[in-house]
């Protein structure tokens, strides 16, 4: 086993080659059916346990994206789950935003301590979020006098769907596979308009302002691009639990925009020269290596998404974040 373990010039990590796809892996089956590529947990997997702290870890996290991304996407636009309106406003907000969370990473946030804080920070909104969302799914919160109840009905009506379909299906297949969605549950546009954009799924309706989703997206470029994910990470749960959007439309849209701007974001680290000859380039044999292991996992995961109840992804997503949130948090206080 000694002969697989390697030295990476660039980061300085030393490891097995094994080491990354794996854990790339088991990272991207599970996120990805959430719609994050797994990035946002790579990050500490790399400075916590490899030790790889310089600014470029957030570029190499971004050639993992590259690698990994395609074939979650293709899984989705295959089966018809692909909500491009959606998908292009996260793409036109958050390329902008990228560029200028490099600047933010290089110039204020080289100091590994104070980047962990960031971090950290960025991973308790999510997880707030995420959490918060599976609660008001709940029976006591979902009914009667709470604001956006339409909202939180319809997509408690949406798991009710899943439920009886599940049940349907198994029924009539009598296999342990045959369970998720229907092959009718596709995304379709209803309309899109400078103020809004409306699409149906699985005979519901679902629709969000134009300016409020390219504004979140410039936002979430600017985090993704300082934390090197893509900004898939915070959007997916963002539009779930804020604008109401099913994680069965979502996850598509946001592994499209993270894999777009991912590209932007590994030109500006390798391009852009940064103060005091500070190295961000990535470090691309590390990266690809988590990458192919992301490839296999995003894949799978995108492929069984469907299996599985929206409120058991969330809520999986939820308690990791918030795990890692807290520790990343206290750690600089220790």
């Amino acid at each position: 086993m000694d002969s697989l373990h390697i030295l990476f010039p660039v980061s300085g990590v030393k490891t097995s080659v094994l080491i990354p796809p794996l854990v790339a892996f088991v990272i991207s089956f599970f996120t990805s059916m959430g719609g994050v590529s797994g990035a946002f947990l790579l990050l500490p997997f790399q400075m916590s346990v490899l030790k790889y702290t310089s600014p470029s870890v957030s570029a190499t996290n971004f050639v993992f994206n590259i690698v990994a991304i395609p074939s979650g996407v293709y899984r989705y636009i295959k089966e018809g789950r692909m909500a491009w309106p959606l998908t292009w406003m996260i793409i036109i907000g958050t390329l902008p935003g990228v560029f200028i969370g490099y600047y933010l990473r290089v110039l204020y946030l080289p100091d590994p301590k104070v980047f962990k804080v960031f971090v950290g920070s960025v991973l308790l909104y999510i997880g707030i979020h995420l959490i918060y969302e599976i609660i008001l799914l709940l029976p006591p919160f979902s009914k009667g006098g709470m604001g956006g109840l339409s909202d939180k009905n319809r997509m408690t009506a949406l798991e009710e769907k899943f439920k009886q379909s599940v049940a349907e299906i198994k029924e009539k297949q009598n296999t342990r596979i045959a369970s998720g969605l229907p092959p009718d549950a596709i995304v379709k546009t209803v309309s899109v308009s400078f103020k809004r954009i409306e699409y149906e799924f699985w005979g519901e309706r679902f629709s969000f302002g134009t300016l409020p989703m390219f504004f979140l997206a410039l936002i979430v470029g600017i985090i993704g691009g300082t934390y090197g994910i893509g900004g898939g990470a915070i959007i997916a749960p963002f539009c779930v639990a804020v604008f109401h959007l099913p994680v069965y439309t979502v996850a598509g849209a946001a592994l499209m925009g993270t894999f777009l701007t991912s590209i932007a974001g590994v030109f500006f680290y390798s391009v852009i020269p940064a103060k005091g000859g500070m190295v961000t380039s990535p470090d691309w044999f590390l990266g690809f290596l988590f990458g192919i292991g992301g490839f296999a996992g995003m894949y799978l995961g995108a492929r069984f998404q469907k299996f599985v109840p929206q409120r058991l992804i969330k809520l999986m997503l939820g308690m990791i974040i918030l795990f890692l949130a807290i520790q990343y948090i206290l750690q600089y206080f220790l």
